[in-house]
């Protein structure tokens, strides 16, 4: 054969072994397939099979332990003969006899060689006989991957080497191996998941340690990493040993080539992408690790000048973002933060640091990338108060307001104008961060008068368009929408900390009527569409008048008519705009806290926003029972009732069903009570004297001790619930004759009206279970008050609950009187028509009975003579009213009046009723006609 058709060969099934007289062993005679590439053609090459227990045999024999030579060739045989893939079912065997060389490599280095041809079988695919090998074999391959890895333990780089370009292979889906007769080759996937279950990632990882000082091996090494840093799981087995920490700790190791850097930053971007995150970050929050990462970054950022090396560079600035968020990191400790700070506010801050000396960002993208990911940085480290000193010495509050300014012509700036308006929101943005916590270099740097003068050419016509193309540019294609979005929310980060400074600087320099020109500027704008950016903006604009007016009436009087009519335009909102999404809710909540912070406490205002029907959209806003509003709507109504003027204006208001709000009220103390579930009757009664206003949660609660500065549940269900408000709104109304109220209802205003007393006794009862809790007997008298208090407590509760029963017996029984008396009425409406149609059987029997007739007739002149007087005057005439011989029963006269046939005797007003000319069928119902008859004459 010649030497190019020279194959190692593979079993396979085919002709049976030679008897030669003896008893055959059952394994099949194996042929091999050859592709020649000159001759196109295959040819089968039968091959003699190894029986791979009498070789593994071989080498665990210790009388043919120094047989080295035989050892070799024995090797050499089965790196031939499973040239094409090794069989699942032989993989044991050849596991075990790749681990005897391995102790044995030390002594005999001829071992090496034929190791790494068997090892480099390991990147083919393995070959199955039957479907179910797969899953057969399943745990031996694990085994064997698990211990492939450790082979890694052989001082040898050519076999080291060997094992990390056959573990790439899994991963290569060109590889193609020679077809061999009755078997099949498994796929990637299987040797992939077949790794993963080994802890293949594991054991490599944990082998780094012995490849510090080989380059080309670590180089390999990293790669196959790389490779299982893709796997979840793969990135779970690497976490658990501690990966993360050990390639980072060894990013500077010298390296021409660069590979180790950049192979150690793809696993270590895969591990925080796929792997646990925080596990991973408090690995890499390592002082030798932060190092590691300050110097090659500072390294790469100064030195570097391929687009290789500034995309590195944004990849490590990405992982350092990713440390600082763990606070626990060290990155104050190692210097990397000053770094940071004064790479972020180069150029903006001129500095003498020999780190920037000779530094410059070309307008290359990956300089603008680094110079967003530097402000974020910086975003990052100021949620660790440590880092604020160096923000402050790093002046970064002056580098980002050197973006604060109006856009000029494109290409005045250093950056194009798309990239300036990118970076002049991100710093706006970051300063929203930044700035509250520096607040004296934001006073130093001018920082009210700066965002006024922004926003004044925001809300100015200048021309200016803005490209929307950024992430902090949503919403200001075509307008400056983007920039007074992210101001604004940068003066409600200032106001929001409460330093009186600053807001009074704002006040004198005229925000207040600035801002309710912006806030109706926008309301203009936004008129007749829904934009969620503009609604942004109404709400920060509202919610920085209410910092600043809240406790200042001179405020409150600058806030004036103006901002009420503002805000009473924004309460008319479309009630079925609430739940868009688009934050018109917000918008709600925001006008509702402006008039409550800038307008109650100013009379002037106040008696404006009455005038104006104020009050009278608050109730309707609260008749809707908005669960997440109706503490805040009856907050304002009770601050309001201080007002002498706001009591008319509630008795007058009506809503639905001309309800009042007294009315409403009630309504919303059942429906809160009911949430709450404290035990009312069906009639809203009080079931439990001794707690009647304790709901199942607070039940459901044990009474734990306490200090005296923190509030019990009972004071907490104060806040938390509108009872309260609704019993100081009771408190100015009154609680009795109120409009709108029905007899259950003062069922319920009876509880209401003892709010208070029960509220005491049930902080008292809290109190006396605290003491029980930790175990402390009150002096005498104190457990004589205590026992006082409680028994007051539900005295009063009997009391009501009393008051109450008789409040609804007299209901009842006023409800029993009214339906007697509907009875009566209804009764004496059928007696009623009983007598007119007694009546009219008595008409009927006279018309149709003579006999009757005449009894009338006589019963009518009897009781016509009984009624005349017995005796008569002397000399007088007396003349007869009546007419003789009449066969009537009502009164003659010159008139008589006919009653009318009922309708349903003659068929109604379309039947023919000429009498006079027709006949009446015998037949019943309605007339009909009949032959003419002929007149006589």
């Amino acid at each position: 054969m010649p030497a190019a058709q020279e194959v190692a060969a593979a079993p396979v099934l085919g002709t049976p072994r030679p008897d030669n007289g003896r008893k055959s062993l059952g394994r099949p005679v194996v042929r091999l397939v050859v592709t020649d590439p000159e001759l196109g053609e295959r040819e089968a090459f039968p091959l003699k099979p190894i029986d791979m227990n009498r070789v593994l045999k071989l080498f665990e024999d210790p009388f043919s332990r120094d047989l080295v030579e035989r050892h070799v060739r024995v090797l050499k045989k089965v790196g031939r003969t499973y040239c094409n893939g090794i069989f699942l079912k032989d993989l044991p065997q050849i596991m075990k006899i790749l681990n005897i060389c391995a102790a044995r490599a030390g002594d005999h280095t001829e071992y090496i060689d034929p190791m790494c041809d068997i090892v480099k079988l390991w990147g083919l695919p393995f070959l199955k006989e039957r479907m179910s090998d797969e899953a057969m074999y399943a745990q031996d391959v694990a085994d064997s991957f698990s211990q492939l890895g450790c082979l890694m333990r052989v001082p040898s780089s050519l076999l080291r080497i060997q094992i990390c370009k056959s573990i790439a292979n899994f991963y290569n889906a060109e590889m193609t191996n020679q077809q061999t007769d009755g078997f099949q080759p498994t796929s990637i996937a299987y040797k992939i998941q077949m790794a993963e279950v080994g802890g293949m990632a594991e054991t490599l990882v944990l082998s780094l340690t012995l490849l510090e000082n080989q380059l080309q091996e670590k180089i390999a090494l990293l790669k196959v990493l790389q490779l299982f840093s893709n796997s979840i799981e793969n990135c779970k087995l690497m976490a658990k040993a501690q990966a993360a920490c050990r390639i980072c700790s060894r990013l500077n190791d010298t390296d021409p080539s660069g590979q180790v850097l950049f192979r150690s930053s793809e696993i270590l971007w895969n591990l925080l992408e796929n792997g646990p995150k925080e596990e991973i970050i408090n690995q890499l929050s390592n002082i030798e690790c932060i190092y590691a990462l300050k110097d090659s970054f500072v390294r790469l950022l100064t030195n570097g000048y391929r687009h290789y090396d500034r995309q590195l560079r944004n990849d490590l600035l990405v992982i350092a973002t990713l440390i600082a968020e763990n606070n626990c990191s060290p990155l104050v400790e190692s210097g990397f933060a000053k770094q940071l700070i004064l790479f972020a506010t180069f150029p903006e801050v001129k500095s003498h640091s020999p780190l920037v000396k000779s530094l410059k960002l070309l307008h290359k993208h990956e300089d603008f990338e680094m110079k967003k990911l530097l402000l974020n940085m910086m975003v990052v480290l100021a949620k660790d108060l440590s880092t604020v000193q160096l923000l402050s010495d790093g002046k970064a509050v002056l580098a980002l307001f050197n973006y604060v300014k109006a856009s000029e012509k494109p290409g005045i700036h250093d950056w194009p104008a798309a990239r300036f308006e990118d970076l002049q929101l991100h710093a706006i943005a970051t300063l929203s961060t930044v700035a509250p916590l520096l607040v004296e270099d934001y006073v130093t740097c001018q920082g009210n008068t700066r965002i006024l003068l922004f926003l004044e050419w925001c809300s100015s016509q200048d021309g200016f368009s803005g490209q929307g193309n950024c992430f902090h540019g949503t919403g200001g294609r075509g307008n400056k929408h983007a920039q007074m979005r992210y101001s604004l929310r940068l003066l409600r980060a200032m106001v929001s900390i409460g330093d009186e400074g600053v807001n009074q600087d704002l006040c004198d320099q005229g925000a207040i009527s600035q801002l309710l020109g912006l806030l109706k500027k926008s309301l203009a704008d936004s008129s007749g569409k829904d934009n969620s950016i503009l609604l942004e903006i109404q709400s920060d604009i509202l919610i920085i008048l209410s910092s600043l007016c809240e406790n200042d009436t001179h405020r409150k009087e600058l806030f004036g008519s103006e901002g009420v009519d503002v805000l009473i335009r924004l309460l008319k909102m479309d009630p079925s705009k609430f739940y868009s999404g688009l934050g018109h809710n917000k918008l709600l909540f925001c006008t509702l806290d402006s008039a409550w912070s800038c307008i109650i406490g100013c009379f002037t205002s106040e008696d404006y926003f009455l005038e104006k029907e104020g009050l009278f959209i608050i109730l309707d806003l609260l008749a809707l029972n908005l669960k997440n509003m109706n503490n805040l709507l009856l907050g304002i109504l009770v601050e309001f009732c201080d007002n002498p003027k706001t009591i008319p204006h509630i008795l007058t208001w009506r809503g639905k069903d001309n309800e009042t709000v007294p009315k409403l009220l009630v309504r919303l103390w059942k429906q809160e009570e009911e949430e709450l579930g404290v035990r009312r009757d069906s009639y809203g009664r009080i079931v439990d004297a001794e707690r009647p206003l304790v709901g199942q949660f607070q039940e459901e609660q044990q009474v734990v001790p306490m200090p005296a500065n923190c509030f019990s549940v009972a004071i907490m269900e104060v806040a938390e619930n509108i009872r309260a408000k609704i019993y100081s709104v009771f408190s100015r109304l009154g609680f009795e004759n109120l409009p709108g109220l029905s007899a259950l209802d003062y069922v319920t205003l009876s509880v209401i009206s003892r709010y208070l007393d029960f509220k005491v006794g049930e902080v008292w009862s809290e109190i006396r279970a605290e003491l029980n809790a930790e175990d402390i007997k009150p002096v005498t008298s104190d457990y004589e008050a205590l026992e006082v208090i409680e028994k007051s407590t539900e005295n009063i509760g009997k009391l009501v609950a009393t008051h109450q029963t008789e409040m609804i017996e007299n209901h009842q029984q006023m409800n029993l009187q009214e339906e007697q008396q509907k009875f009566a009425e209804i009764k004496a409406n059928h007696k009623q028509s009983e007598i007119v149609l007694k009546t009219w059987d008595k008409f009927l029997a006279r018309t149709s009975n003579y006999e009757a007739l005449k009894k009338a007739k006589r019963l009518q002149e009897k009781s016509i003579e009984s009624s005349r007087p017995k005796a008569r005057p002397q000399n007088s005439t007396f003349h007869s009213t009546q007419i003789a011989n009449l066969n009537t029963t009502v009164p003659g006269g010159h008139v008589v009046t006919v009653e009318s046939t009922p309708s349903k005797l003659i068929g109604g007003p379309l039947a023919d009723t000429d009498l006079a000319l027709k006949r009446v069928p015998i037949r019943g119902g309605a007339l009909q006609k009949t032959q003419s008859v002929k007149l006589l004459k």
